[in-house]
């Protein structure tokens, strides 16, 4: 399941509002306590219109940069489908596509503008990269919470990193506040047990 490698390069992207920053801190947070060196990359965008935001995460034995290059992401983990169109240069065959089965229109797109891409899958099945799409939404629902997609989808990634679930664990515990601890840990089981990996 967790293949060990010298450096995992994870981009995580979606739009404002969808916590990528939290994920990525909660991310960057565990393999630090797991003993990796780390390094991590924002672009906010205009995050808090629903415009694009990108994280770059790199961790391994030894990482001295934070940038992702082009064609060498092995985890693209995206909150929104449309966004995983726009960094699909940065994957190889190797890539892993992990992307939350949500659909957020940006306003050019509900004023009728541009038109919303239907078949994102299907464009991706061309490129024959290995796409896992999560109902993360739904799952969220049914925990109560919409906003808990981001630690679902850390759940899932989870999955493929040479992390312990102790040291997540320990680390959402660390980091959230208390009112929202609870829901996050039942997000984050349900992500990780919603995929065999």
């Amino acid at each position: 399941m967790k293949n060990l490698k010298t450096t995992y390069n994870i981009l995580i992207c979606g739009v404002g509002g969808q916590g990528i920053i939290l994920a990525s801190k909660l991310l960057a947070e565990s393999a630090l306590s797991a003993g990796f060196d780390i390094k991590q990359s924002e672009v906010h965008g205009m995050s808090q219109r629903g415009g694009s935001v990108v994280s770059f995460i790199r961790f391994g034995k030894k990482i001295f940069s934070p940038i992702i290059s082009k064609q060498s992401a092995d985890f693209i983990l995206s909150f929104e489908k449309m966004e995983t169109l726009r960094y699909l240069d940065y994957a190889n065959k190797d890539t892993k596509f992990l992307i939350a089965d949500t659909e957020l229109r940006p306003n050019s797109v509900n004023t009728g503008k541009y038109h919303y891409p239907e078949n994102i899958t299907e464009i991706l099945d061309k490129y024959e990269f290995k796409n896992y799409v999560i109902n993360a939404a739904e799952i969220a629902l049914k925990l109560g919470d919409i906003r808990a997609v981001n630690t679902v989808m850390f759940g899932v990634l989870s999955n493929f990193l040479p992390i312990s679930e102790n040291i997540i664990t320990d680390t959402l515990k660390n980091i959230l506040p208390t009112k929202i601890l609870e829901l996050n840990l039942s997000a984050f089981a349900k992500g990780k047990n919603c995929l065999v990996a």
